[in-house]
């Protein structure tokens, strides 16, 4: 899942964010003013940062041209406000934000722009690897497609008979049949099973739910539908924290 700084100088605001954020598997981090957003950008990769425009040492369209200015704008920013100008969110955007967020904020708009947020960043990514000239997947994937090539063959020996689930040019996984629950019911063998896939492809994509959901060929909201009803729990980022 992704980091993720909140800007606003309102408690309830902070506070209300970040749990929605948090219930959808989000790492969070708060700043009350400008200059607490300054230390936690410095001190921390960021993914997104939600900016509040109005706040009492240095607005967030000030905040946004330093970051510009200094190299610092490497994340996508989103602008919230509960009172500014249609002026306001375009001089913020030509600055280098990439929405705006009127107040009082629903939660169907927040999720919705942070995942044109956090597609953004993926993109940014991406573009990054494909500069350093080698592809993402290849990155990405090169340092385990050793391991998992040993561990087919080390499995090739053996008696069992074995699952090889290929992903395109990766090397595939491979998961004996002597491991699989096969002496449960067939609807708890198949919950152990999606549980233990899921987990898998999790941990390998470092809590990422885009790429996840990439992997498994799933929608986001179906794939954070199955985990839950897998009891895979994604809150406050947790599965990433323990697992990194």
């Amino acid at each position: 899942m992704a980091d993720i700084l909140v800007v606003d100088d309102e408690i309830g605001i902070r506070e209300l964010l970040s749990e929605i954020l948090g219930d959808e598997g989000h790492t969070v981090l708060l700043a009350e003013s400008a200059r607490d957003a300054r230390t936690l950008r410095d001190e921390n990769h960021l993914d997104l940062v939600l900016l509040d425009i109005w706040m009492p040492d240095t607005d967030g369209v000030s905040l946004l041209k330093e970051w510009s200015a200094s190299g610092k704008l490497t994340m996508p920013v989103i602008m919230m406000s509960g009172h500014a100008t249609i002026d306001t969110a375009v001089e913020a955007t030509k600055i280098g934000a990439i929405d705006f967020l009127e107040k009082p904020i629903t939660m169907q708009k927040l999720l919705r722009a942070v995942e044109k947020g956090l597609h953004r960043r993926e993109q940014q990514v991406t573009g990054r690897l494909f500069r350093d000239g080698l592809p993402p997947a290849a990155q990405r994937h090169q340092g385990d497609s050793a391991g998992a090539v040993s561990g087919a063959g080390a499995l090739a020996g053996r008696g069992d008979a074995a699952l090889f689930d290929g992903n395109g040019a990766d090397a595939p996984a491979v998961v004996a049949v002597a491991d699989l629950p096969l002496e449960l019911p067939l609807r708890e063998a198949r919950d152990a099973f999606e549980r233990a896939y899921f987990e898998h492809h999790l941990t390998r994509e470092n809590g990422s739910m885009t790429r996840v959901a990439e992997r498994t060929g799933l929608e986001r909201t179906h794939l954070y539908r199955k985990l839950k009803q897998l009891g895979i729990d994604l809150a406050g980022g947790a599965y990433r924290k323990n697992n990194s």
